[in-house]
């Protein structure tokens, strides 16, 4: 390697997928980020900034689904990525009159201590903001060190928050309830009846929200037990 040439200050920018310049432009300008470059022809090109990141954008790739999402993402990696959610939370909200959980565009929900979220984009895009100090090796399983329904409830959140899926997660957590849910605590059955109507309005499973909700009801909890539960679960959604 000839070090008088290399230096170890190159940047990598991601090029993701653009199904609508005005849809993307539209989006991310009411996240905060400033159009640095927009061209539409000959070709399709976009440039997009916020704080201290840039993305980039240009017609998808020949023979990719735009329909099915996925089309492409990135990580960006933060110090703290609670700071980040709650602003594009905000900006959300007040593009929207909500916060869009399902669908696209949308943002993953953020609990409290967790390390990383996902922003999907009108297009498909999963930008995956990643706190620095997420650890490297993590337990994409669940904890063995549970059992039963907290060991459910462990795995579901790995699979909300890592493996971005949903579905997954809620099948989950319904067969754990159903295997474990009579020898689990009060506590966990609440959380995992919580869990799984965030996940039913994330999935647009409107029928189901209803159930879980009257399930839950039926759960006796003390004051404590309620703030147990209530610290589990995702504010601002």
């Amino acid at each position: 390697m000839n070090e008088a040439i290399i230096r170890a200050n190159e940047m990598t920018v991601p090029v993701l997928a653009c199904t609508s310049a005005e849809e993307t432009l539209e989006f991310y300008r009411a996240l905060g980020f400033a159009s640095a470059y927009a061209q539409t022809r000959p070709y399709l090109y976009l440039i997009l900034r916020w704080s201290g990141m840039e993305l980039h954008f240009g017609k998808p790739l020949s023979g990719v689904d735009t329909a099915g999402g996925d089309v492409g993402g990135c990580v960006v990696m933060v110090d703290a990525v609670a700071p980040y959610h709650a602003a594009f939370t905000e900006a959300m909200r007040a593009k929207y009159g909500k916060v869009p959980a399902t669908g696209r565009p949308r943002i993953t929900r953020h609990r409290p201590g967790a390390s990383r979220f996902t922003l999907v984009d009108p297009a498909g895009n999963k930008v995956v903001f990643v706190q620095r100090d997420e650890p490297l090796e993590l337990d994409y399983g669940g904890s063995r060190k549970l059992k039963g329904l907290a060991r459910a409830l462990d795995n579901a959140r790995v699979l909300r928050e890592f493996k971005n899926d949903d579905r997954a997660a809620s099948r989950a957590l319904r067969s754990a309830l159903r295997r474990h849910g009579d020898e689990a605590t009060a506590v966990e059955r609440a959380l995992a009846l919580t869990v799984l109507i965030e996940l039913a309005i994330a999935l647009g499973e409107d029928a189901e929200i209803g159930a879980w909700s009257r399930r839950l009801a039926e759960i006796p909890l003390t004051g404590e037990e309620r703030a147990r539960v209530d610290d589990g679960v995702t504010p601002g959604f």
